[in-house]
C-alpha cells in the first residue's frame, strides 16, 4: 500500500512538473518573439575631412571648386529591413507619420543623427532599404493621412506647399574658386503629381548590404551606422559645377535630377552593433 502510495505520488508530481514545463517553455517562446527595437545613425560627412560642421568644413570638388553647406537636410523614408532568407519587413511602407524621418545635419550629436524604430520583429537582418525622399504614392493618399509628418516637414523647411509636396534634399551654403563666397541653394524634390504633371519623379531607393548581421530581439537593439559621404553632391557620378545658372535652383530640373542621382549613391553601412 506505501509503495502503491508513494508511486501515485510520483506520477503526480511528474505531471504536475511536465505541465509547468511546457508552461513556462511556451511562455518563453512568447517572450523570444516579442518585437524589438532597431537604431539607424546618420553620420554625414566628406570622406577625406570627416564629418561636417555647418558654416565650417569646406570640400574641394573634383572640378576644383570650393564648397560648405550651411544648411544639409534630407528625408528617409519606407526603410525596410531583409532577413538571412531574404524576407523583408517594411517598417510603415508609405505612412509618412510613422515612417518617415529627417535627418538635420543640425540636430547632430558628436555627428550623428539618430533614428529610432520601434515595434521590428525579431529576426537576423542583413541588408537595408530605405527611400531617399517620399514615394509618390504615400504623396497621394493625400494630407489626412501624413498631418504630422506634413507639420513636422514644415517647420523644418522641408516641403514646398500642400499641392506641391515636399523636399526632399536641402543643400545650402557657398562655393567659389579660391574660397567659398557665393551663395548657393539646391532644394531637391517631386512637386505635385508627377505622371499628371510629366516631370522627373526624384524619389530614389537605396539599399545596403549589413558588414554583420543585425539581430533584433526583445532586448537588443541593433544600431546601424551609416556613412554619408556629401562628397558624391559635386564630385559623384556626374560631376557638377556650381555656376549662376544653377546655384538657386528648387524642383527637378536636369540639374537637380543629377543632385539626386550622385546623392542616392553616397551612402553606405560602416558596421553594426548589436547591444
Amino acid at each position: 500500500m506505501k509503495i502503491y502510495k508513494f508511486l501515485s505520488l510520483f506520477c503526480i508530481a511528474i505531471t504536475v512538473f511536465t505541465l509547468t514545463s511546457c508552461r513556462n517553455n511556451d511562455d518563453d517562446d512568447s517572450t523570444n518573439e516579442t518585437p524589438g527595437n532597431l537604431q539607424i545613425k546618420f553620420e554625414n560627412g566628406f570622406n577625406n575631412l570627416g564629418d561636417i560642421v555647418l558654416n565650417q568644413t569646406t570640400q574641394t570638388s573634383s572640378q576644383g571648386q570650393k564648397h560648405q553647406f550651411s544648411a544639409l537636410k534630407y528625408v528617409v523614408s519606407n526603410i525596410s529591413l531583409f532577413d538571412e532568407n531574404g524576407n523583408e519587413f517594411k517598417y510603415n511602407e508609405n505612412n509618412p507619420d510613422k515612417g518617415a524621418f529627417i535627418v538635420d545635419q543640425a540636430d547632430a550629436v558628436a555627428g550623428i543623427i539618430y533614428l529610432n524604430l520601434n515595434g521590428v520583429p525579431k529576426n537576423n537582418y542583413k541588408k537595408i532599404k530605405f527611400g531617399l525622399g517620399i514615394s509618390q504614392k504615400a504623396y497621394l493618399l493625400g494630407q489626412d493621412g501624413q498631418a504630422e509628418f506634413w507639420n513636422k516637414a514644415k517647420q523644418k523647411g522641408m516641403s514646398w506647399s500642400w499641392a506641391a509636396g515636399y523636399v526632399f534634399v536641402k543643400l545650402e551654403g557657398k562655393y567659389g574658386t579660391s574660397s567659398p563666397v557665393t551663395e548657393f541653394m539646391n532644394h531637391t524634390g517631386n512637386m505635385g503629381n508627377t505622371t499628371a504633371n510629366n516631370t522627373p519623379d526624384l524619389y530614389r531607393e537605396v539599399t545596403l548590404n549589413l558588414p554583420t548581421t543585425a539581430r533584433v530581439t526583445s532586448t537588443i537593439t541593433p544600431s546601424i551606422h551609416i556613412l554619408a559621404d556629401l562628397n558624391q553632391y559635386l564630385s559623384g557620378e556626374t560631376p557638377l559645377t556650381l555656376t549662376s545658372a544653377n546655384d538657386m535652383m528648387m524642383g527637378s530640373s536636369q540639374h537637380l535630377v543629377s543632385v539626386t542621382n550622385n546623392l542616392a549613391k553616397m551612402f553606405k553601412v560602416d558596421h553594426v552593433h548589436n547591444d
